[in-house]
């Protein structure tokens, strides 16, 4: 069983950065992802990592602006956040999936594919 524990989130002033961490135990993820929810939305797809060799897909809304890299000896999982935007404030989530698709595959964007989630942290950035 893998568990997910997330840091990082805070109040942040637009144009800020935060960076954001998830510790996995248990097994090794043959994915990982952030995504994240604001009131009365739909969880949305932020980033995507393959761990076996880091290949990486963002969404168009933080492409150029969020990095989402993974350290394979703590099992960490990071998104370092830049050039912040008030629309991003949500609530951001880590998830894991034992699973490695393609790296075309659109089930890296598909919260419904991810079989473990952390609690969630809240990013709030004022304008």
């Amino acid at each position: 069983q893998v568990q997910l524990v997330e840091s990082g989130g805070g109040l942040v002033q637009a144009g800020g950065s935060l960076r954001l961490s998830c510790v996995v135990s248990g097994s090794t993820p043959g994915a990982a992802g952030w995504f994240r929810q604001s009131p009365g939305k739909e969880r949305e797809f932020v980033a995507s990592i393959r761990w076996f060799d880091a290949n990486t897909r963002y969404a168009g809304a933080v492409k150029g602006r969020f990095t989402i890299s993974r350290d394979r000896a703590g099992k960490t999982v990071s998104l370092q956040m830049n050039s912040l935007k008030p629309e991003d404030t949500a609530v951001y989530y880590c998830a894991a999936t034992p699973r490695a698709w393609n790296s075309g595959s659109t089930y890296y964007t598909d919260h419904t594919k991810y079989d473990d989630w952390g609690q969630g942290t809240q990013v709030t950035v004022s304008s």
